[in-house]
């Protein structure tokens, strides 16, 4: 068979199964399979498909079929200005959302400022690490309780070669992070989905997606209640978070009531306020 009747009935597949964009996941599932940019798909329509390489194919595309995130099938996926993140079974893939979160922290970074950021639940690594690479002075704890999101993290550690200003601790919140250390800056895209809310969502995430990095509690709060005070007592500058459709109220009410300072919202490419961030009052 040739590589455009492969294409064509694998986006047929994916079609009847639901998937938005199937021509464009088959295309890259395909190219993954055969080491190949999706231009030069178009270039070789006429190409036939070895045996080895359709059964190379075959079990991404089931696995596609069964609603598993694209991002864990192919093992990389772009964020910020990181063009292959690894990520892979059982640690939430980075959206494009969290974008937001980024470049709210990178705003109040000094270009050529040496600063300690705590980038708690890091999952893949993706908020600290794209942090760490736009700004050279800062240095990063990325901590975590999963160890799929630790291995994860250190994966994309060393891929980018960022091993001697990242440390990747395991723990819970800030816990892991010795009191003697110094710490700027609190960035955290926590759990933050109602846990009624889970259910109900695109099978990528409900069937698949780790619910240690979802699930936020009855009202998807519970995480910044522990975390906030935290973070208000050891970040010398502030706290940054991401939140939920609607959350950025509640959360900016709970860093109110834990005496932060100067808080402040942004939204994501969507306009939807996507960030709450607060100051540390400079006397405590």
């Amino acid at each position: 068979m040739e590589l455009v009747d492969i294409l064509t009935r694998t986006e047929r597949y994916l079609r009847d199964k639901g998937i938005d964009a199937p021509r464009l996941e088959a295309e890259l599932m395909l190219g993954h399979v055969l080491n190949m940019a999706r231009m030069r798909l178009y270039l070789q329509f006429d190409r036939p498909m070895a045996p080895a390489e359709l059964d190379a194919l075959r079990p991404l595309v089931l696995r596609r079929g069964n609603r598993e995130p694209l991002a864990w099938i192919l093992g990389t996926v772009g964020f910020h200005t990181i063009d292959d993140l690894a990520v892979r079974p059982g640690v939430l893939v980075p959206r494009p959302d969290s974008e937001a979160l980024v470049d709210a922290a990178l705003e109040r970074l000094e270009l050529n400022q040496a600063a300690y950021i705590a980038d708690v639940g890091c999952g893949s690594g993706a908020i600290g690490l794209a942090i760490a690479m736009e700004r050279p002075e800062v240095r990063v704890y990325a901590t975590d309780i999963s160890p799929e999101a630790l291995a994860t993290t250190r994966d994309n550690v060393a891929r980018l070669e960022l091993a001697q200003r990242v440390a990747v601790l395991e723990g819970h919140l800030l816990t892991p992070i010795p009191d003697k250390r110094p710490i700027d800056w609190v960035i955290s895209n926590p759990p933050y989905i109602p846990a009624g809310d889970i259910d109900a969502l695109m099978p990528e995430v409900s069937r698949h997606e780790p619910r240690l990095a979802l699930d936020g509690g009855k009202d998807g709060l519970d995480i910044y209640r522990e975390l906030i005070p935290e973070a208000r007592r050891r970040a010398r500058c502030g706290v940054i978070v991401e939140v939920g459709i609607h959350q950025a109220p509640g959360v900016a009410d709970i860093m109110r009531r834990a005496g932060m300072t100067d808080i402040f919202t942004r939204k994501d490419l969507a306009g939807i306020d996507r960030v709450v961030g607060a100051l540390t009052p400079q006397d405590g």
